[in-house]
């Protein structure tokens, strides 16, 4: 659960709490015996036994597509199958052998998809809990405009961690459920910077909602790292 510093209308700042917002489960799936199911990962395959290392044992592709009806070259009957833990990422080269120190370049696209620019990537700094707070923009922009405009692809919940943080976010998704629109956060000196929450993770724009029943409230941070625009 990540931390973030932010202000309200008043420039006050306070460092509270980000939860990922789940939804309930509809459906859940169970075992036999009534056990809950989980999510396992298997080893598919083997370099040994993968395309490239095929195509080098039978040469064409029709060759494999014979080998493939025939028989299973294509399967390590050992290993096929067996429950992996603990495993990690890594990046292999053109021979399939492991590489390190790898340098990412980012590829930047125009509204058409054709290759604008190529540039190495920058892992940038988080900035949602620094001595900057996230300010309060005041720039609002409706919900139904806000969805033909931008594709929201994750949502964290702002939470307080004490009854002081409590009426400092109550009063903000107050202020902002009232207003029935979106306002747009952001991070730096000015506010107009993305928000990184990890280094070298993906920079989004905020948008932050807020919304009242009572004495309860609900603070949602939109993310979006896409606007959408009509091609000229």
């Amino acid at each position: 659960m990540p931390e973030i510093n932010i202000s309200d209308a008043r420039n006050r700042d306070a460092v509270v709490k980000a939860e990922g917002v789940r939804q309930t489960e509809l459906v859940r799936y169970i075992g036999p015996k009534d056990q809950p199911a989980s999510t396992r990962k298997i080893l598919k395959s083997t370099v040994e036994h993968d395309l490239d290392q095929l195509a080098e044992d039978y040469g064409e592709l029709d060759a494999i597509g014979e080998a493939l009806v025939s028989g299973d070259p294509e399967v390590d009957i050992e290993r096929f199958g067996q429950f992996l833990w603990n495993v990690s990422r890594v990046y292999v080269n053109t021979d399939e052998e492991l590489v390190f120190r790898v340098d990412q370049t980012e590829i930047v696209r125009n509204n058409k998809g054709k290759i604008v620019k190529k540039r190495p990537r920058v892992a940038e700094e988080a900035n949602v809990v620094t001595d900057q707070p996230i300010a309060w923009s005041g720039k609002m922009i409706k919900k139904s405009d806000a969805i033909r405009r931008f594709v929201f692809v994750s949502k964290l919940q702002i939470v307080h961690i004490n009854g002081l943080t409590y009426d400092f976010l109550f009063d903000m998704a107050s202020t902002l459920a009232e207003s029935e629109s979106l306002m747009f956060v952001g991070a730096g000196a000015k506010g107009k910077d993305p928000l990184i929450f990890r280094r070298g993770s993906v920079p989004y724009r905020g948008f932050l909602e807020g919304r009242i029943d009572g004495d309860k409230y609900i603070l949602l941070l939109h993310l979006s790292n896409m606007e959408l625009k009509v091609p000229s």
